[in-house]
């Protein structure tokens, strides 16, 4: 049986228009299209109908149809072919497969659950002590 988060609690299909914020649990699909801004600490599933202009914050998303705005994504983002995304990404695990469309920025960032550790900078040696 499938986790409560991976389970899909809403799906917008191919047909349908939708515009303003979005914000679940669980996860949810896209077939359609939709412009605003999409938040949750879910799963968003992108299907290959989908038309996305959005600002996405996401714990993952699974990207095949297009996107034009920027991702943010707390574990994972993966894009799948034929998934086409214009703008800047950002997640700890970044997936991109062969036949993708990617056009912006792309930064590994650390970890949620490592971001609380503190780095240690030590003076840098002078050559004298080598």
């Amino acid at each position: 049986m499938k986790n409560a988060k991976d389970q899909i609690n809403a799906f917008l299909g191919k047909d349908t228009e939708f515009e303003g914020k979005l914000s679940f649990t669980g996860a949810v699909r896209l077939d359609g299209q939709f412009k605003g801004e999409i938040f949750t600490e879910g799963t968003l599933i992108i299907g290959e109908a989908a038309i996305i202009e959005a600002d996405i914050r996401v714990a993952r998303v699974i990207v095949s149809g297009l996107i034009r705005g920027n991702i943010v994504a707390d574990e994972r983002i993966e894009i799948k072919a034929p998934g086409k995304v214009y703008g800047n990404i950002q997640a700890p695990t970044v997936i991109i497969e062969e036949g993708v469309l990617f056009e912006g920025n792309c930064k590994m960032q650390v970890a949620k659950e490592d971001s609380d550790k503190k780095v240690a900078v030590l003076p840098k040696e002078s050559s004298k002590n080598l």
